[in-house]
């Protein structure tokens, strides 16, 4: 009985309180009425808790059991805002959103007293300066995007928006983002959702992004649609034709958009019938070997009218990018970018144990997707792209640096827009507007004052690139080694990136040379027919593989 009393205190209290308002309303007039009032409504959420079979911590801690779930919904903004440290990266530290809230702003961004980090931590790195500084006036770095067989190539920001779909974004967020591209004259990756009317009402350059649900070019049994695509290819706000294998967030993993949420807006963007439910798949249909993909990409080149082509993926099985880099050799024909995910990505929603412990993060499958390139001389026809948890220009700096042409980020662009890591992008309730489909919620979030942002963020960063740059006696991203970045390694010892991540020499790989054990063992596993391997991993590791390895093309037949 005591025990029972103890948990019912709340409740019996707000009963108490209910009749004790209602006397004093009684005695000394209305006045007592509004108190009354709201412990009456107390009383009677009390009882609902009691009655409802849903939570047990609401039956048995009634009127008080629901602070519980109002702290699970608050909790990332107390957390974040009132407990966290500065420092602590969960996912994105209080200095880091900050900071591009600084440049978003056009605030001041710079920092009194000292570094918060401690510079004898492992996780401690730094970019190697100059004693003749250099001084870059243009800040504006850019590269050019199109390989041999492209006609039309594009000059892309080295610092570009990366994919986010709408539908996972609002209609504002996707104003501002497309809007503050035209501003800075960078591009916007539509994500795989497809090419919205509100990505083309703004006027900036866009990456278009096709996934495996072929989300705008797609027939109605969901297939691939030559006529749909070359209809929106040939726009000309779309600069780039991006082809999704994986994503860092959720590699191999295909999702469903519930028939509730797919609104006419969002079935018009997509293709696909308003109400119904919206699969993507987790592979491609178009495809299913990687000389099929070399071949779907010359065919969306064609359809696009000679517009940069290439795709974008999260490292996995590392025989399967192998068997990519060989139908390269094996067909002559060459994307003209790769965008390498890494884990560490984020997305709208999906399952932990993808957010947690499935793809490779993207400082490993940079370098492996760089160094392969390079060993089958094919570096130089194709630009790499990066994205993953980029924030500041030492961010980017330490990416380019490990072979990446340019970097995309998303979260950031998202703070640039308003976001305060809420964490409740996948519920609708996003308190900025910025991913939710709830016209009253997404209201909040101005465009005109936004894209402004957007566009300032870029700018800021870029410039602080050069910064970084003219510290370290450089002219431009390109000019970027490995040996310009040296961290701290968990034994105290310190290293430049060349020295953990060693370069391959032009065509080593052609010659048989494997000094890596993942080229050792992976690279003889890989066949550009198929993504399966030819033989297992472990008779590879064993030394004992009984198939025969049939010999590769020599690159002199199959390279232009």
């Amino acid at each position: 009985m005591p025990r029972l009393l103890a948990r019912y205190t709340t409740f019996y209290a707000v009963i108490g309180l209910t009749l004790l308002c209602a006397v004093l309303a009684l005695v000394f007039g209305a006045a007592w009425w509004l108190p009354g009032i709201v412990f009456l409504a107390l009383t009677i959420l009390g009882l609902y808790d009691l009655t409802q079979t849903h939570h047990a911590i609401r039956r048995n801690y009634p009127v008080i059991g629901n602070m519980r779930f109002l702290f699970e919904y608050v909790r990332p903004e107390i957390r974040q805002y009132f407990f966290e440290d500065d420092t602590l990266k969960m996912p994105f530290s209080r200095v880091d959103r900050s900071l591009v809230y600084q440049r978003a702003k056009q605030q001041m961004d710079q920092r009194p007293f000292g570094t918060q980090g401690d510079v004898y931590d492992k996780r401690y790195q730094w970019i190697n300066h100059a004693m003749v500084p250099t001084h870059i006036a243009d800040t504006d770095f850019r590269i050019t995007v199109g390989g041999p067989d492209c006609t039309r190539p594009v000059e892309l920001s080295v610092f570009n928006i990366s994919a986010m779909s709408f539908g996972a974004l609002s209609a504002n967020a996707v104003r501002a983002l497309n809007r503050g591209a035209a501003l800075g004259n960078f591009a916007h990756d539509t994500g795989e959702g497809g090419v919205s009317r509100y990505h083309l009402e703004q006027g900036g350059r866009l990456i278009w992004n096709i996934g495996s649900g072929y989300f705008g070019c797609r027939n109605p049994d969901g297939s691939f649609s030559p006529e749909r695509f070359a209809e929106m290819a040939r726009r000309d706000n779309i600069c780039m034709i991006e082809i999704k294998l994986s994503q860092g967030a959720k590699p191999g993993h295909g999702g469903v958009l519930p028939a509730p949420k797919v609104t006419s807006e969002i079935a018009a963007a997509r293709g696909v019938p308003v109400g119904q439910d919206c699969v993507s798949p987790s592979s491609h249909s178009a495809f299913d070997s990687p000389i099929g993909l070399m071949h779907f990409i010359v065919q969306l080149r064609e359809l696009s009218g000679g517009k940069p082509v290439g795709f974008k993926l999260c490292i996995g099985h590392p025989w399967e990018w192998f068997a990519i880099a060989k139908a390269m050799l094996a067909t002559g024909i060459t994307p003209d970018f790769i965008v390498v995910d890494g884990a560490e990505g984020g997305t709208g929603a999906a399952p932990i144990e993808f957010v947690d412990h499935v793809g490779t993060p993207l400082r490993e499958g940079l370098r492996l997707v760089h160094n392969t390139l390079v060993g089958v001389g094919l570096r130089d026809k194709i630009r790499l792209g990066a994205s993953g948890k980029v924030i500041s220009a030492f961010d980017m700096a330490y990416i380019m640096a490990l072979g990446a042409d340019w970097c995309n980020s998303a979260r950031a662009y998202m703070f640039a827009i308003g976001c305060i890591q809420a964490q409740v992008c996948h519920t609708g309730r996003c308190p900025t507007g910025v991913t939710t489909q709830d016209p009253k919620r997404q209201k909040a979030l101005v465009v005109a004052d936004k894209s402004v942002r957007v566009a300032n963020y870029h700018a800021n960063t870029l410039k602080a690139l050069g910064e970084l740059l003219g510290a370290a006696g450089l002219q431009h991203p390109s000019d970027l080694r490995p040996h310009h970045i040296a961290r701290r390694l968990a034994s105290g010892e310190v290293r430049v990136l060349s020295a953990l991540y060693p370069d391959l020499q032009k065509g080593e790989l052609l010659e048989g040379k494997f000094r890596n054990t993942i080229f050792r063992t992976a690279w003889p596993m890989a066949q550009a027919e198929s993504f399966e391997p030819l033989y297992s991993l472990s008779a590879a590791l064993s030394g004992h593989v009984d198939q025969q390895i049939p010999d590769q093309p020599h690159p002199e037949a199959v390279i232009h």
